[in-house]
């Protein structure tokens, strides 16, 4: 579900929902899914997911606004901790009225639940249900070959609860509660989803202060059953939070961070501003020979960075693993995730940052910031980076 601002306002014992928009407000949601995977009903795996999505309002027209956001998805590397690699990266652009229903082109496969929520424009009693439709739109290309988003229709059944409480803090809340059953048409040449089978049923908690959804929690049950006869089913529980973002003043910030990176005598450490937000740069970091060990001189190191990341709590951030032009791609692009993993685990286990707050991504020589044909460029290549999230 992708969550967006709203307004609630109080009528004498009653509720009205509406969206509210501000142009060139910012907020990220960030949401993790711990779910089982059964296939032919016998269990598979467990399965941990980050999914994480930067929205902005870039124009407001009438009673519609336009949301611009990036959606990233991450899977943790390791069964019961550690960092989150990151998997797919989606844009996507559409428009949204006040009472959440949602005109976006065909070709954007995100946000994958749509039309949800959807508000009746009445004003509701506490315990008082409505209807709407939405569907589910998911990208089938890895799995089943198909290259268009596809689609699930769905009827979403709401009941507005009251108050309610989570964390520690109430909220006005409602319900959301869909069922689905599919038969979709045969896609020639491919094993397809020849039935689907699912229920979702959430809680969406509302900050009335901020004027905004807060949260939401959700259990869901998903059932493939597919052309060749196998079934594919997913079960979980998801929680996502919606956080605000403020604009990061990039260049102060740079000047910051070059000031700590001296002061606490940092070698082979730079800063920069790139398109997502504030990258460090910490060049040659040192591993044990073809691995992801780090050296015990490098921890130091790190615990300085970690020192400079405490100073900026509400970023999150990305780890990113380069190596120079040697060996194989495939070799190059595993080495340099592992590297990547060793440096954001190492600020996970130093409480620098949650685990749902940072991302690890390798990439491989396909980065080069020198060149490396010479020694002092494969040098430079050869480097980790901590990038300071904007949103």
């Amino acid at each position: 579900m992708l969550a967006v601002v709203l307004l609630l306002r109080a009528y004498a014992g009653a509720e009205e929902f509406f969206y509210k928009y501000e142009k060139g407000s910012k907020y990220r949601v960030v949401s993790v899914v711990n779910e089982d995977v059964y296939v032919n009903r016998r269990f598979s795996h467990r399965a941990r997911i980050l999914n994480r999505c930067a929205v902005e309002i870039a124009d407001v027209t009438g009673d519609t606004a336009e949301y611009r956001a990036a959606f990233q998805t991450a899977e943790q590397i390791l069964e019961g901790g550690g960092s989150f690699q990151w998997a797919m990266e989606y844009d996507s652009v559409f428009r949204q009225d006040t009472l959440g229903r949602m005109t976006i082109d065909g070709r954007y496969y995100m946000p994958v639940v749509r039309n949800v929520p959807v508000f009746p424009g009445r004003d509701l009693k506490e315990g008082e249900s409505w209807t709407a439709e939405g569907h589910e739109t998911h990208d089938f290309r890895k799995s089943f070959g198909i290259e268009e988003p596809y689609r699930i229709p769905f009827v979403a059944n709401y009941v507005f609860l009251g108050s309610r409480e989570r964390k520690g803090k109430t909220y006005p809340a409602f319900s959301v509660s869909y069922r689905i059953f599919y038969e979709p048409p045969a896609v020639p040449g491919n094993v397809w989803p020849r039935r689907i089978m699912g229920a979702s049923d959430q809680v969406v908690y509302w900050d009335t202060e901020l004027g905004q959804a807060a949260a939401y929690d959700e259990t869901f049950r998903i059932v493939f059953e597919l052309s060749s006869g196998s079934t594919v089913e997913y079960r979980g529980r998801a929680e996502a939070e919606i956080i605000e973002s403020e604009t990061m003043k990039k260049e102060e910030v740079v000047r910051e961070i070059a000031d700590e990176i001296a002061k606490l005598g940092v070698d082979d450490a730079s800063v920069r501003i790139v398109d997502e937000g504030i990258t460090i740069s910490l060049e040659n970091i040192q591993f044990q020979p073809d691995s992801a060990v780090l050296l015990e001189s490098e921890k130091t190191k790190l615990d300085k960075i970690g020192e400079i990341l405490l100073k900026y709590p509400g970023r999150d951030i990305l780890v990113g693993g380069h190596t120079a032009l040697a060996g194989t791609a495939a070799g190059r692009q595993r080495l340099s995730l592992e590297r990547a993993a060793a440096v954001s685990d190492y600020f996970i286990s130093k409480d620098i940052r949650g685990p749902s707050r940072v991302v690890v991504r390798g990439y491989g020589a396909d980065r080069p910031l020198a060149d490396n044909r010479t020694a002092e460029g494969m040098r430079k290549n050869r480097r980790v980076e901590i990038t300071l999230l904007e949103n």
